[in-house]
């Protein structure tokens, strides 16, 4: 089958991205008749169903016309001809209006115009990206006009290439806009449109373009032929200007060895008539020929009837030699668009027999063929989604660059208007001064005017001088408006391209989030085929591969909207390694979740959250925040990482104000001493810092200065609170404060308040009586808000105790997600450790369910071992901790705390006198028997 070639407004809409998507909503410029002036009309036709009120007058008439334009490096001013090109919102300038082909031409679609005050009456610029014209029109009201039509022209343009979307904005711009600043300039009659063709051509040896000599010398040819006789002209005619449509329409009968094609536009060859006078040039940059070189007359040249037949011979020879050129090059172009399409058909060949191998090797296991058929739909939606998000990633990335462009060129053009303006008040002053002297003299022509008196001359001369103040004073009102209507409709431009960036981002990112959450329930899948004890051999060994090319696949290879990383901003690592290959599975599973979370409630939670600190920290200093409930209600919701530092610095000089007005340099002195003395506990601080967060970046690298840092820190505290010294835990404690509050001296404080006025006593001591009554305490609040779970645990001998026992005494470090641990830290420091309990039977509530589905203590070891980092709906988990389980006050904890350190110090007291007994049990006895027998063999061997 053969396959059409593209027309030209199908070849235009696949250059513009934003077009291709909606081809029927393409403007195109369709090519008239034959003649130059219908063809103008078709397209001025077009135009004007964009909207009835503007473009109504802009196609009213031509915009056309000779301007003298400055070029050349003797600046000269040369007269040519110009006219707009409607489709491509182009300028192009000829030598005269009857020129076969343009000497150049302006690009208006990013172009700005200006009116400089110094030039001469009528002069106007136009600057583009490459280049400024200077040109000059016959005067004001000329300029003016030519000002007004281009700007309207091509905001014109711009609505007619515009989305769907953006055109109703775009029509209402063109419609309301140029009227709120400057009145429409009426046509000056005989300068500008199809009447000013009419006027002679200056013939100035210096309107010669010397840079086109090529040009010049086929629009000399083209201008003496139209001077021939009509004979010679219609010859002329017949060999350069016959199209392949004309060509078409003489050969009615078409080989029947060639296919008949339709000819695009597009592959017409570009030539221009020359255009008569009075008569509009065609709108498109393809160029028609012009009806007014006829066919000779007869009666007239009854003499050349002789050579008639020879010239007619030899006009069907070349008619037919260029319509059989003409057809060759069609054929030419199908039959690369047939390879094309060979190849493209042979791709999907091997696709769709690939697939079939595939399915059948899938398709021979009995009784899973629903379930494999299910596999390959979820890949193929998820293959689907990727290339939707890949291509509205392109799209996003083209509306950037587009945007940041517009952004520059309003700078620009604002730092124009504020340096005309700065100068316009300068001369406004000016301009007072002058006049208040000029007013002060004329009433007292004897006094003087600085150190001269005022005579007549210079009297005359100040008049003369305010009058041109004045005149560039209007200039600069008149060039304000002009920018200030640029200015507002590139502000309009900005942000309609501002609102389909973000609608495009918050697209983007609910595709991506609903490709995360199809793979991880993929994953899911095979995870679950994985358990089942069913499957065979192959059946297991299929699914294995499935998993490990699940595995290989890197999550990099998702597109990302700079919303998940590998690490986050304190150092820790986002998505947990397991070493168990299930465990990848699951990691991978939960690093999908964790991506979906983050891109669906971005929005939701992190800025207005922002949003509402920004508002109470607004009008504060560093000290001076108040306890209440609002500050309260905030920091349970969790503090941003802007603000964090700055809060938890308050709340820990909060609690050891007494201390720091006491001892206000208590850390140097500290440091000092550990320089000058080594502390008993000193090497062991230096064993567990290379234990210390080594999945954080921070603190994974033995050289860190941060792991220095920490070693000061612990030195300090190990000296200042003697009781406690060192144990193991306070490592981690320290390395979080170092995260977070960037100091040693803050670092060392909020151990400080941790330890001594947060956490209970005797909670990091060598008995860890604190850390063993909060156990209990801990169980007895399970049994009472979970029994279900509690009973489930004690059947398979559960103690939660092993597993709780690290979460309390190191505040969750290293057991939670990075960014619920910082979360349970800000409501720590604030309430207390009450917030450890509510946040304990939190984690438990959350993944209740999955635990009793639960059987065999290894396996539920197992699974509360790395439960805690699989969470990551924080918002969840902070409801559950102070709203879903009836939250208990302090006053209960500490009465059921009490309770519980007095039963232990029963038992420690019960525990010390067994074991004096048993120590005076088995103390030294001295056989009397033994003993001699051993002072014989002394006496022997001496």
């Amino acid at each position: 089958m053969s396959q059409p070639l593209p027309s030209w407004t199908e070849t235009n809409a696949a250059v513009d991205s934003t077009v291709a998507e909606r081809p029927e909503e393409t403007h195109t410029d369709t090519m008239g008749p034959s003649t130059g002036d219908q063809g103008m009309e078709g397209t001025e036709e077009d135009s004007t169903s964009v909207g009835s009120s503007t473009t109504e007058l802009l196609s009213a008439s031509k915009l056309c016309g000779y301007l003298h334009k400055q070029g050349g490096p003797l600046k000269a001013w040369k007269c040519r001809w110009f006219s707009y090109e409607e489709s491509r919102c182009q300028l192009f300038y000829y030598r005269t209006a009857q020129d076969l082909n343009p000497l150049g031409r302006v690009e208006l679609c990013n172009a700005t115009f200006g009116c400089p005050l110094q030039g001469e009456e009528g002069t106007f610029e136009i600057q583009t990206p490459e280049r400024t014209f200077r040109l000059k029109a016959a005067n004001q009201d000329a300029k003016m006009y030519w000002l007004q039509q281009l700007q309207l022209r091509r905001l014109q343009h711009r609505a007619l290439v515009a989305p769907y979307n953006c055109r109703e904005e775009g029509q209402q711009l063109l419609d309301t806009c140029p009227a709120n600043f400057l009145p429409t300039v009426k046509l000056p009659l005989g300068l500008v449109g199809e009447e000013a063709a009419r006027h002679p051509v200056q013939t100035s040896p210096l309107n010669v373009s010397i840079k086109h000599p090529l040009i010049e010398i086929q629009n000399s040819v083209h201008s003496l032929l139209l001077r021939r006789p009509s004979q010679e002209r219609s010859i002329f005619w017949v060999e350069s200007h016959t199209t392949p449509n004309d060509l078409k329409m003489d050969s009615s009968k078409p080989s029947p060895s060639i296919p008949s094609l339709e000819v695009s536009p597009a592959e017409m060859p570009e030539t221009r008539a020359a255009p008569e006078v009075g008569c509009d040039q065609p709108s498109s940059g393809r160029r028609s020929p012009r009806p007014s070189l006829s066919l000779p007359n007869r009666k007239k040249d009854k003499g050349l009837s002789a050579t008639m037949p020879v010239d007619r011979k030899e006009a069907g020879t070349m008619d037919r030699a260029a319509r059989l050129q003409q057809e060759n090059l069609t054929l030419s172009e199908e039959v690369k668009a047939q390879k094309e399409l060979v190849w493209l058909l042979h791709q999907a060949l091997e696709a769709a027999q690939l697939e079939k191998r595939t399915c059948t090797q899938f398709a021979a296991a009995e009784g899973e063929q629903a379930r494999l058929e299910l596999l390959r739909h979820g890949e193929r939606c998820a293959a689907d989604l990727r290339q939707r998000l890949e291509r509205l990633r392109t799209e996003g990335e083209a509306l950037r660059h587009s945007l940041a462009q517009r952004d520059a060129h309003v700078a620009e053009l604002q730092d124009s208007v504020r340096l005309l303006l700065e100068k316009n008040q300068a001369k406004q002053e000016v301009i007072l001064k002058l006049s208040e002297e000029v007013a002060a003299c004329a009433d007292d022509p004897h006094r003087t005017l600085g150190f001269q008196r005022l005579n007549t001359d210079t009297f005359r001369h100040l008049t003369q001088e305010m009058a041109s103040l004045k005149d560039d004073l209007e200039a600069y009102k008149t060039q304000n408006k002009f920018l200030n209507s640029e200015i507002h409709q590139l502000t309009k431009l900005w942000q309609n391209s501002s609102e389909q960036e973000k609608s495009l981002m918050v697209k983007c990112a609910y595709l991506e989030a609903s490709n995360c959450q199809m793979e991880s329930r993929y994953l899911g899948v095979l995870r679950k085929l994985q358990e089942k004890k069913e499957l065979n051999a192959e059946q297991k060994d299929a699914v294995k591969r499935l998993i490990e090319d699940a595995l290989q696949a890197d999550l990099n290879d998702v597109i990302q909207l700079d919303t998940v990383r590998e690490y986050d901003e304190y150092g820790f690592k986002i998505i947990p390694d397991y070493e168990v290959e299930d465990m990848k599975l699951l990691a991978k599973i939960q690093a999908l979740e964790i991506r979906s979370h983050k891109l669906l409630h971005r929005d939701v939670g992190e800025r207005p959250l922002l949003a509402r600190w920004t508002q109470y920290l607004g009008g504060r200093s560093p000290d001076d925040l108040c306890s209440g409930p609002e500050l309260k209600g905030l920091l349970r919701a969790g503090v941003p990482r802007e603000y964090r530092a700055r809060v938890w610095r308050w709340m820990v000089h909060t609690r050891t104000r007494p201390l720091r007005e006491r001892l206000p340099d208590l850390f140097q002195q500290l440091c000092e001493k550990s320089h000058a003395t080594p502390h008993p506990a000193s090497r062991q601080i230096q064993l567990d810092l290379h234990r210390t967060l080594t999945s954080n970046q921070n603190f994974c690298s033995p050289s860190s200065p941060q792991l220095q840092q920490l070693h000061r820190v612990l030195l300090a505290f190990s000296w200042q609170n003697p009781t406690v010294g060192y144990c193991q835990g306070l490592n981690r404690l320290a390395a979080i404060a170092l995260l977070v509050l960037q100091s040693e001296e803050e670092a060392f404080w909020c151990l400080v308040a941790i330890v001594q006025y947060l956490m209970p006593q005797d909670y990091y001591t060598k008995t860890l009586l604190g850390s063993q009554a909060d156990q209990r305490v801990f169980k007895d609040f399970m049994a009472e808000k979970m029994p279900r779970l509690v009973a489930h645990l004690e059947e398979h001998g559960v103690d939660v105790s092993m597993i709780t026992f690290n979460w309390f005494l190191v505040l969750f470090v290293e057991s939670l997600p990075s960014d619920i641990l910082l979360k349970v830290w800000d409501a720590f420091f604030y309430e207390g450790t009450k917030v450890i309990f509510r946040y304990a039977l939190a984690l438990f509530k959350y993944n209740e369910e999955e635990i009793l589905k639960l059987h065999g203590s290894v396996e539920i070891y197992q699974y509360l071992r790395f439960f805690t980092k699989t969470i990551t709906d924080s918002r969840k988990l902070t409801v559950i901790a102070f709203v879903d389980l009836n939250p208990f006050p302090m006053k209960v904890l500490r009465n059921r705390r009490t309770l519980h350190l007095q039963k232990l110090r029963a038992e420690l007291r019960e525990l010390e006198r067994l074991q004096a007994e048993y120590a005076a049990d088995t103390g030294p006895h001295k056989d009397k028997d033994l003993d001699a027998n051993a002072s014989e063999d002394d006496d022997i061997d001496s």
